[in-house]
């Protein structure tokens, strides 16, 4: 180990106790008392009080936090894991299955349903919920029959001649590699702990869509959007690249290397390092830039601070290269300014440009975000 890594490591090791310390001692408790309603659903978002606000629920948010608490006993938290995991499963079926099997869009607190259309993006957070509660519940022949079963149903219904999936039911929907990039993370998580040999399969099929279709030839940028005819999107959201993406997909192909023949490193890398040369400024990665990398949004999330995260310690353990042990550093420090809020376990959303917060409510969302990144780093630091 070089004397800059084993620095990097250090610094990381200080910022990682303090993190692990958050997620223990406030975010769990905070959100397992405040976030969850008495039926087991998970509520959208706490305001900045603490207090859970009364806004219709996506689905996507539901096997989110079955994700996030199902990592809770690994960081040491003593909370009802398994209670709140099964609770939150149950919820989620019976308020968003369809009777076809899919997953409905949007549902108001109260479960009933606002948005019947089966997203492709919320069918992927489905089957990696089901993943988590696989591992959490040691339940993993009823949780992976479950999953084989929706995978099917994705395969049937949003499918393409050309491999890819359209983003939902209509026939002219438009090809997004975001929730390409979520149901491969889905499939991956499935690869590592299910018996079926399809996750496999998936998972390569996935990775040959984001490097013959989503990663832009000429620049390696990864595009968002495109049409049927995998030309980009018209008007801006087919200029569009997220910085945040380019490293959850980085993060992606570099976990995937031993399941794919062809070499994903240098494509992982030139990710990697697009979002972190283009996509960072004042120390945070912002939330989106144009095609020929100036910059669209400013501001910055929360999120894609996790994600530049993941992806830096992944590529640092991997090729042992200093600098990635530094871009790591700097990811996890950015962490802190969002956390900073008046009740400890919530977080800032939005950081802008003058390094100001935006004051508002902590989405429920951003914790699979948060947890994951946190993951990441205990494992690279063991």
């Amino acid at each position: 180990m070089t004397h800059d890594e084993h620095d990097s490591r250090s610094q990381l090791a200080v910022l990682q106790a303090r993190l692990v310390a958050w997620l223990v001692n406030d975010a769990y408790p905070l959100w397992a008392r405040r976030g969850i309603d008495p039926h087991g659903g998970f509520i959208e978002a706490l305001g900045p009080d603490g207090v859970g606000l009364p806004l219709a629920r996506r689905a996507r948010v539901h096997p989110r936090q079955v994700y996030a608490f199902a990592q809770a006993q690994a960081f040491g938290w003593a909370g009802d894991v398994t209670g709140i995991v099964r609770r939150g499963m149950e919820y989620f079926t019976a308020h968003y299955c369809r009777n076809d099997g899919m997953f409905r869009a949007l549902a108001a607190a109260d479960g009933t349903p606002l948005d019947d259309r089966a997203l492709l993006y919320d069918q992927a957070f489905a089957l990696l919920g089901l993943a988590a509660a696989a591992a959490a519940l040691d339940a993993h022949s009823e949780f992976e029959a479950r999953a084989v079963a929706l995978r099917g149903l994705i395969e049937r219904r949003l499918s393409t001649a050309d491999g890819s999936l359209r983003s939902e039911e209509t026939a002219a929907a438009v090809r997004e590699s975001n929730p390409h990039m979520h149901l491969l993370e889905a499939c991956l998580a499935w690869a590592e702990i299910g018996a079926d040999a399809g996750w496999t399969a998936w998972v390569r099929r996935l990775v040959e869509l984001a490097l013959e279709r989503f990663i832009r030839k000429d620049s390696g940028a990864l595009g968002e959007s495109y049409t049927a005819t995998w030309a980009a999107t018209p008007g801006l959201a087919g200029r569009i690249i997220e910085p945040g993406h380019h490293f959850e997909w980085a993060w992606l192909l570099l976990r995937c290397e031993s399941l794919h023949s062809a070499p994903l490193r240098a494509a992982a890398l030139r990710l990697l390092a697009i979002g972190d040369r283009y996509g960072v400024r004042h120390g945070v990665a912002i939330n989106a830039l144009l095609d020929d990398f100036t910059v669209a949004d400013a501001n910055a999330r929360f999120w894609p601070q996790t994600e530049r995260l993941k992806a830096a310690l992944l590529a640092a353990t991997l090729t042992r290269e200093p600098h990635y042990w530094s871009m790591a550093h700097a990811a996890a420090a950015s962490f802190f300014p969002y956390l900073e809020t008046s009740v400890p376990g919530l977080w800032f959303d939005v950081l802008q440009p003058d390094g100001q917060v935006i004051a508002g409510p902590a989405p429920a969302s951003t914790f699979y975000h948060m947890v994951g990144a946190i993951a990441a780093l205990q494992t690279a630091l063991s």
